[in-house]
Parts: structure tokens; sequence; C-alpha cells
């Protein structure tokens, strides 16, 4: 029996993909929000495809709203240089 791999979406355009292709922004249990990295750590999850999708999503707050917290700018500028650096790689 093979084995199926969960589609996610991303928050911003909504173009599906395996859960490795996009990449994951994560408020943990104590309501610190980061990006993460490995894609496993504990939290309530939310997933963009690009920096692009990611800068509307703030704009739009749809990042806000899929992990139930307000970002200030700090994270946000935070989570951007780690977004980045992942679309790089």
């Amino acid at each position: 029996m093979a084995t199926v791999k969960r589609q996610r979406s991303c928050i911003a355009c909504g173009r599906q993909a395996d859960k490795v292709a996009l990449l994951r922004i994560v408020r943990d249990p104590s309501g610190a929000v980061a990006f993460d990295a490995t894609g496993r750590a504990p939290g309530r999850g939310a997933y963009v495809c690009s920096e692009e999708c990611f800068a509307a999503a703030g704009r739009k707050k749809k990042l806000d709203r899929a992990l139930k917290a307000t970002l200030d700018d700090d994270a946000r500028k935070r989570i951007a240089a780690g977004v980045a650096a992942a679309a790089r790689e």
C-alpha cells in the first residue's frame, strides 16, 4: 500500500503542494511566532510558497488569521529573513 502525502496550501495564493515544498511559519504553544526551517516544530502552522506570498499574507493579515496571533514588525522582519534564506536554498 502506497503512502499518501497530505497536501498543504499556501495561505496567500492557495497553491497546493507537499509539505516539504512549502515554507512553514509556526506559533508555538507559548505564543511565540517563528519561521520553522524543519517543518516539524510543535504548534499551529501556516504555509507560504514564496517570499512574495509571505509578503502578501502579511499585508492582507492572512498570516495573523491563520496563526491566530498578532505579529509585530520585529517578528515579521525576523520571520521574513528566515523565509528569504530558505527560499534561496
